[in-house]
């Protein structure tokens, strides 16, 4: 008969070494490494005050380290997570349910699929999965939500029993190309000369820079941080992340952030934030203080693709939304989320609900498909 397990909560990312937490999380994916997590932390981007009140739940080995890891918060509203639960909230709450706070497991503010159970002994999976509902029902929770998890990690939920949800992203996927122009090859040759001529225009007098690890300053992060609070502002009424995330990012990151600023006459008018994993470019962020036709495009998906060819990365994933990438070649993959919830009519209800939505989902997917840009085949 298998030993017991017990889990426990810890007190913050930060409170747990580096060591025994990477030892987990793996180095491939950046946004659930100790030192990503933990800046969120204590930038104060991610805390109680904020509505994410990170509780890490652990389970240690018997070498008395952890050996399994899931990036818990209780979170006390539904916002930066990019999974819409608000109509949930909103039927258990006329139902006289108490919807928040709840559980989610997932990076704040960031719509990057990576794994959500971080483990260094896989066979904990399950008595992981366990602790995440017991924390839900002893604590008389509504439910628990593990967002942008990676698919390899789906069957393990589903064997538990708990609801999937998916969901649309676009991604860049590198097949072998040499240049961008190797790429555009790929394409139709209406949507070539379009790409060609957007680019132009994005460009026209300005500089563009890439840099990474020791190349960006504290003058870059002030520029970026003007850039991030005015698409905050637009976007979200008031941005996420505060201005020492990104001097923390800088100084203990560095190598892993790649800024793409655009020029003009030796000034920033606007920037692009990506991160750099194993296999993949991560697009997270981006702001201008200049108006400038197709610049978006250009630095967020155009000058990514340069860099991933550059780098020898398999794909460029550029965050949540936007059919507009279609044109660009980002094609539509499926996103997923996992839900526990323990009423039985609430689960009955939202059931329901997620059958419906993923016959959507998939006939939108088979329907953006056919509106990619690449030559059809003869």
């Amino acid at each position: 008969m298998p030993s017991p397990v017990t889990a426990h909560i810890a007190d913050g990312v930060a409170s747990i070494p580096a060591a025994d937490w990477d030892a987990c999380a793996g180095a491939g994916n950046p946004f659930v490494s100790h030192a990503f997590l933990s800046i969120l932390e204590r930038s104060g981007s991610a805390g109680v005050r904020a509505g994410w009140q990170p509780l890490p739940i652990v389970i240690d080995g018997a070498d008395g380290r952890p050996a399994a890891i899931a990036p818990a918060y209780a979170k006390t509203h539904s916002q930066g997570e990019y999974v819409f639960d608000h109509g949930w909230a909103d039927a258990w709450e006329q139902a006289g349910g108490q919807y928040y706070p709840k559980i989610q497991v997932a990076v704040p503010f960031t719509p990057v699929p990576g794994p959500r159970l971080l483990l260094r002994d896989p066979a904990l999976a399950p008595a992981l999965i366990g602790a995440i509902e017991a924390v839900t029902d002893q604590n008389r929770l509504s439910s628990a939500h593990v967002t942008f998890l990676d698919e390899d990690q789906l069957g393990w939920f589903e064997a538990a029993g708990w609801l999937v949800r998916a969901g649309t992203q676009f991604h860049w996927q590198n097949h072998g190309y040499a240049s961008f122009e190797d790429f555009l090859s790929a394409l139709a040759s209406r949507k070539r000369k379009a790409i060609r001529k957007e680019r132009a225009q994005a460009l026209d007098r300005l500089t563009v820079r890439h840099l990474t690890g020791p190349e960006i300053t504290e003058a870059h992060w002030d520029a970026f941080w003007a850039f991030y609070q005015d698409t905050g502002s637009r976007k979200w009424g008031q941005p996420y992340l505060t201005r020492e995330f990104f001097s923390l990012l800088g100084e203990e990151m560095g190598d892993a952030v790649l800024l793409i600023f655009a020029e003009r006459d030796g000034v920033a008018v606007a920037g692009a934030l990506n991160l750099i994993g194993a296999d993949a470019l991560y697009g997270r962020y981006w702001g201008c203080v200049e108006e400038v036709p197709f610049l978006h495009f250009e630095l967020c998906y155009y000058q990514a693709i340069d860099a991933a060819i550059a780098r020898g990365l398999a794909r460029v994933e550029a965050g949540a939304q936007g059919e507009h990438k279609l044109a660009r070649g980002y094609a539509p993959v499926t996103t997923w989320s996992a839900h526990y919830l323990p009423d039985p009519g609430f689960r009955r209800a939202v059931a329901d609900f997620l059958a419906r939505e993923r016959l959507s989902v998939e006939q939108e997917q088979e329907y953006l498909g056919e509106m990619m840009p690449f030559k059809r085949a003869c």
